[in-house]
C-alpha cells in the first residue's frame, strides 16, 4: 500500500473523497486475471485524463477466491472483508465458489458481510455494440435489487429429511394448510421479506432517482399477487417509504393520472409498480417507459439479466453493490474459467462497473471519459471475439489490446 494514499471517510453519511484515495480491489478467479490487467490501465489513465494528474488511484489488492485460498488457506479472509469495510469502495472481479466450500455463493458472502444491500445494474445500451432487439438504444434502466433477503437468506428443508416433515407437519396440522402440500416427498423453503430490508432498498432507489438526470420513475417490481404477504408486503412498504418520506419530491402513478393527465413533474420522482412476469415483457415492448426498478431479490436478478440481454449481453453489462457510504463494484458476468489465462475475454463489463464506482465517488469526469472512449472503441469496431465475430468488417482484438485501444482514445 502507497503512503501517498489516503483512505475515503464518512462524515454524517457523506463520502469524502481524497485526491488519492485508497481503493481495494480483488482480482477474481477466471478470466479475473485477465479483464482486471486490461480494466486497470484505463481507470488510472482516465482519471489522469479528466484531472490532469491532480488525482490518482493508489490500489491495494486483497484477496478472495481461488488466489486467497492459495496464498491463505481461506475463500475469504477477514482481513479482506475488513479492509473494503475501512476504505469504503471498492472493486473486484468475478468469483468462483468451489462445491463443498462452504459458501452458497463468495459474491453474496461479501455483500452480507458488508451490508451491500442494493445490487445495482445500470443498463444502456452502447453504439455499435451487436443486439438482438430492433431498438435497444431504448434501454435505459437502472435495477435496484435487495441483496440480502429473498432467497438470499432463503432457509430449505431437503426432501425425505426430518426437518422437511417436521415443517410439513406444522403447516398442515398447526396452521391450518392441509390441502397445500401433495403427499410424497417434498422440499420446503422459507424466503424472507422485511420491512426493513424493503425500505432502505427503495429508499436508495428514490434517492438515485431524485439525484441522476433523466430517471423520473421508480418501479416496485413483485408478484404481490400470489405472495401477498411478502412481495405484495414489499410493494406496501415501498409506497410507505414514498409517502412518509419524500413529501412533494415523490407522487405516486395513483395521483400522476388523477391530477396531472399523466403528464410527470419536473422536479419530482413518479413511483409505480408493476406484476414480475408482466415486468419481463414491458421491458422488451414498452423499454421506453422505465427508469428505475426496484425488486426484491430473485426479480431483479432475472429481470437485470434480461435488460443485459437487450443491449448486447453480459459483456457490457456493469455493476455494483451500495451499502451505507459504500461501494463494492463488479461485473453482472461469471468468472468463465474455461477462458483464463487466454487475453480473450470482453472487459468492457468490469470497466464499466469501474465507471459506476468513480460515479458513487463522485469523480463524475473519469467517469465520463470511460464512457466516451470505450464507445469511441467499439465504433471504430476494434472489439473482442465476442462482438467481432457479430460485426462486418471488426478488427478482432485480445482482452489486453481492447483495454490499450481505450486508452489510446482518451489521448
Amino acid at each position: 500500500m502507497s503512503p501517498s494514499g489516503e483512505r475515503i471517510t464518512v462524515d454524517d453519511g457523506t463520502l469524502h473523497v481524497p485526491d488519492t484515495p485508497i481503493i481495494p480491489y480483488i482480482e477474481g478467479d477466471g478470466v479475473g486475471a485477465d479483464i482486471w490487467a486490461a480494466a486497470r490501465p484505463v481507470f488510472d489513465a482516465a482519471v489522469e485524463t479528466a484531472y490532469d494528474g491532480e488525482r490518482a488511484i493508489e490500489w491495494t489488492e486483497v484477496l478472495a477466491g481461488e488466489k486467497a485460498k492459495e496464498h491463505t488457506g481461506d475463500l475469504l479472509p477477514e482481513n479482506t472483508v475488513e479492509t473494503i469495510r475501512e476504505h469504503r469502495v471498492a472493486i473486484k472481479g468475478p468469483l468462483t465458489t468451489p462445491v463443498g466450500a462452504g459458501f452458497r455463493s463468495l459474491n453474496v458472502a461479501l455483500r452480507q458481510k458488508l451490508d451491500l444491500y442494493a445490487n445495482v445494474r445500470p443498463t444502456y445500451y452502447i453504439d455499435g455494440v451487436p443486439s438482438p432487439m430492433k431498438n435497444p438504444e431504448q434501454m435505459d434502466m437502472v435495477t435496484f435489487r435487495e441483496n440480502t433477503e429473498d432467497v438470499y437468506a432463503g432457509i430449505e428443508w431437503e426432501a425425505g429429511t426430518e426437518g422437511a416433515e417436521q415443517v410439513r407437519a406444522f403447516v398442515e396440522d398447526q396452521m391450518g394448510f392441509d390441502d397445500t402440500i401433495h403427499d410424497g416427498p417434498v422440499g420446503i423453503g422459507i424466503k424472507p421479506i422485511t420491512e426493513f430490508g424493503t425500505k432502505r432498498l427503495v429508499r436508495e432507489a428514490i434517492d438515485y432517482a431524485l439525484e441522476s438526470d433523466g430517471h423520473q420513475f421508480v418501479t416496485l417490481v413483485h408478484k404481490g399477487n400470489i405472495m401477498k404477504f411478502t412481495e405484495g408486503a414489499f410493494r406496501d412498504w415501498g409506497y410507505e417509504v414514498a409517502r412518509e418520506e419524500y413529501g412533494d419530491a415523490v407522487i405516486t402513478e395513483d395521483t400522476l393520472w388523477e391530477e396531472r393527465d399523466g403528464d410527470p413533474p419536473e422536479d419530482a420522482v413518479v413511483v409505480n409498480d408493476r406484476i414480475a412476469d408482466n415486468m419481463l415483457q414491458q421491458v422488451q415492448t414498452r423499454t421506453d417507459q422505465y427508469d428505475v426498478l426496484a425488486m426484491p431479490n430473485l426479480n431483479g436478478d432475472y429481470l437485470s439479466d434480461a435488460c443485459g440481454a437487450q443491449i448486447g449481453g453480459l459483456g457490457v453489462a456493469p455493476g455494483a453493490n451500495f451499502g451505507d457510504a459504500a461501494c463494492l463494484a463488479e461485473p453482472v458476468h461469471g468468472s468463465a474459467n474455461k477462458y483464463a489465462g487466454q487475453d480473450k475475454v470482453n472487459p468492457s463489463a468490469l470497466i464499466l462497473s469501474g465507471r459506476l464506482m468513480f460515479e458513487y465517488m463522485g469523480w463524475d469526469e473519469a467517469s465520463a471519459v470511460i464512457l466516451e472512449s470505450l464507445a469511441e472503441t467499439i465504433q471504430q469496431k476494434r472489439v473482442t471475439y465476442d462482438f467481432e465475430r457479430n460485426l462486418e468488417d471488426a478488427e478482432l482484438l485480445k482482452c489486453s489490446e481492447f483495454g490499450q485501444a481505450v486508452v489510446e482514445n482518451m489521448r
